[in-house]
């Protein structure tokens, strides 16, 4: 008997401590897109360069030239089959700079279509 009291006891005292517990609310709560502030990637003002072509004819007259301007007479010098390379690394970069154009705008689109969406709503019902 005894040990049936201090069951119910311990029962009671168990289910009213539970009772103090609050109960949650969960709701959700819908959150805008922010708008994505991502600058298209430019390129900046290159500085202007000046070639000088230099052949095995010109060379000496060239050099000849640079030393009356005050220039050091020292050539860097591409072959034509490095010209046309240079000019392939050029042309690889300018396409990547539109790939990552197009990239950000389609980014934009689709994080910012909700946004777009909801403001021209917003302007049709003011009409």
């Amino acid at each position: 008997m005894n040990l049936i009291s201090v069951l119910l006891i311990a029962g009671v005292l168990s289910l009213s401590g539970c009772s103090s517990i609050k109960k949650l609310d969960i709701f959700t709560m819908e959150v805008e897109r922010a708008p994505l502030d991502l600058d298209k990637p430019t390129i900046q003002q290159l500085e202007e360069l000046k070639w000088i072509i230099i052949t095995s004819e010109n060379a000496d007259e060239v050099f000849k030239k640079m030393e009356e301007q005050g220039l050091d007479p020292v050539v860097f010098g591409l072959s034509d089959k490095d010209f046309q390379l240079l000019a392939k690394n050029f042309a690889q970069i300018r396409a990547h700079m539109m790939k990552l154009n197009v990239m950000i705008d389609e980014y934009k689109n689709y994080y910012e279509s909700d946004v777009i969406n909801n403001d021209k709503e917003k302007q049709e019902v003011k009409k």
